[in-house]
């Protein structure tokens, strides 16, 4: 399997999902739209929504009832990214190689760019959908919405910025980790397990390949962080360090987070092992997650 391909394609797929979804002008609101279509059409990797399309596969159902699912989770990680590069919370200038939404629409824009990126990703979910039934959309709904808020995302950014500067455990690293990035991880996973139609033990199994991943991940961001330049990473490198944040790095050192993080890629591997040849992809992205450069 060519992994580059995969991705390729699969991003191909979602950029013209999304560009259906979210029109370039609509009167009134035309300034919102540029915004978050800004940063929406950032080129990022779309990662958590390709999860979505790999996690379908490999339980056997068909992408094509996933993808707008896929999306909302895109708009709902943009949102989030757009909030976390604000001059009240990292005050980062770059994201992807270009200027920040707040260093080009201004601060109250941008707050309401990501507003408006995260409700419309719940209108997307709840939408009626002929190829997914009303049960599994509610189900779609929670395991978004869970993952975003005080129990996830939220949460975990809530206690990565009460952790600046402070010393912190391997506990408080784990539980920011777990919850600012695995769990969005996590979700896009279980979301398209779901939409395929999976089983108890199936779901069980994506989950415990997602929390591993997700891990995984962080612990790469945090050694890009210092490792990596401007130009690989499409932003502000060091400034972990800069700000004193609770990172695996600064709690175990370097060589012990690239343990780590080749120790659960092996555990998210394990977790795929009773299914078929349709769930490579995923085994291929776990060890992309842990090797990028960017």
């Amino acid at each position: 399997m060519d992994l580059k391909a995969y991705l390729a394609q699969q991003q191909e797929r979602i950029e013209e999902t999304l560009d259906e979804i979210l029109p370039q002008s609509d009167g009134y609101t035309a300034s919102l739209l540029e915004a978050m279509r800004y940063s929406l059409f950032a080129g990022g990797k779309r990662l958590r929504p390709i999860l979505v399309l790999a996690a379908c596969e490999a339980v056997g159902g068909n992408t094509e009832s996933a993808l707008r699912p896929a999306c909302a989770l895109e708009m709902i990680h943009t949102y989030s990214l757009i909030h976390d590069d604000l001059p009240a919370m990292d005050d980062d200038n770059f994201r992807r190689g270009i200027p920040t939404n707040h260093k080009v629409f201004g601060e109250a824009s941008a707050i309401l760019a990501g507003d408006a990126l995260l409700t419309e990703a719940f209108v997307l979910l709840s939408r009626p959908c002929p190829e997914l039934s009303p049960a599994t959309q509610i189900q779609l709904v929670n395991i978004a919405a869970c993952a975003s808020g005080r129990g996830g995302m939220v949460g975990g950014q809530m206690v990565d910025m009460a952790a600046e500067g402070q010393e912190s455990t391997i506990d408080t690293v784990n539980f920011i980790h777990k919850h600012k990035t695995g769990a969005l991880i996590c979700a896009a996973l279980q979301m398209g397990a779901i939409i395929a139609g999976a089983d108890k033990n199936q779901l069980r199994q994506i989950a415990t390949f997602g929390n591993h991943a997700g891990m995984a991940f962080q612990i790469a961001d945090d050694l890009l962080d210092i490792e990596a330049t401007q130009e690989q990473l499409g932003k502000d490198v060091g400034s972990d360090q800069q700000r004193g944040k609770a990172t695996y790095p600064a709690v175990v050192g370097v060589e012990e987070a690239r343990r780590q993080a080749t120790e659960l890629h092996r555990d998210a591997l394990e977790a795929l092992a009773s299914f078929s040849s349709a769930a490579e992809p995923l085994r291929r992205i776990s060890a992309y997650i842990i090797n990028r450069k960017q």
